[in-house]
């Protein structure tokens, strides 16, 4: 089955150009060098069903990966007008407090048929339980908050943010592993045969819960998908710049950008 990905957003948790800075980058006129807090969109046409009498009638699926606190400006962007599923990476503020911006399409959800599922793991669950209480509290009495749902995750790809184990997603022949660090032995068997990788490579010092460019191309050597690209990218990497510096197969990705996966 063939479907998408879309970029919503490959900057890092200040995003670019970050508060208070006059760089290059967080001064580029380079559309490619504004980037919004790191999140992906993944879409597909679902066929419901098909007769030779009323020919097929069919929907568009759409399932983000993170919610952060622009998620409000990318679903905007990208035209969203409803989503089957969010699936969360991490706790961390650029990762999950855009939630709250789900609200008037888990309304349109829940008038087709139930709130929106929300798959985390046990320790984004009670981040997520605490910090929006006014929309999980059993006793909560919010008459607008957004109707979700959350779930338990069935399946992902364990990496390293730091000391932190957090969760990437392989779908299909492709793969996102965002805010990485380390990716634990096992999982590079989770990995084989992807046509489209996508790591984060903050920049070139290093740091200690995310990944360099360089660890980026060697995991992207090892992996060996048809191609890369690198994601959560700081001011220290200017888009054109960098992409001159990138073996073939590996390439920055940016805000808005869209590739054909198969599902």
């Amino acid at each position: 089955m063939q479907g998408s990905l879309t970029f919503l957003g490959t900057g890092t948790s200040m995003g670019v150009p970050t508060l208070g800075c006059n760089c290059a980058v967080c001064t580029s006129a380079d559309p490619h060098d504004r980037r919004l807090r790191p999140s992906a969109l993944v879409r597909w046409t679902e066929v419901r069903w098909q007769d030779s009498e009323n020919g097929t009638a069919s929907r568009e699926r759409v399932v983000v990966i993170d919610t952060g606190p622009d998620f409000r400006e990318q679903a905007l962007r990208c035209s969203l007008t409803h989503v089957d599923a969010v699936f969360y990476t991490h706790s961390h503020a650029d990762h999950i407090l855009g939630l709250d911006d789900l609200r008037p399409l888990s309304f349109t959800a829940f008038r087709e048929g139930g709130p929106i599922p929300l798959y985390a793991t046990d320790e984004t669950r009670e981040t997520l339980e605490r910090i929006f209480d006014y929309t999980f509290s059993p006793l909560a009495t919010y008459q607008n908050r957004a109707r979700v749902d959350l779930q338990p995750l069935a399946d992902s790809t364990p990496i390293m943010h730091g000391d932190l184990e957090i969760v990437g997603y392989r779908f299909g022949s492709a793969a996102y592993l965002t805010d990485v660090s380390g990716i634990p032995e096992e999982s590079f068997a989770l990995l084989e045969g992807l046509d489209h990788l996508v790591l984060s490579a903050l920049r070139y010092k290093p740091h200690p819960s995310h990944a360099t460019v360089d660890q980026a191309l060697g995991w992207a050597q090892r992996i060996g998908a048809k191609q890369t690209w690198l994601t959560h990218i700081a001011h220290e990497l200017g888009h054109q710049a960098t992409s001159q510096t990138l073996p073939a197969g590996v390439a920055l990705a940016f805000d808005g950008l869209t590739v054909p996966v198969t599902l």
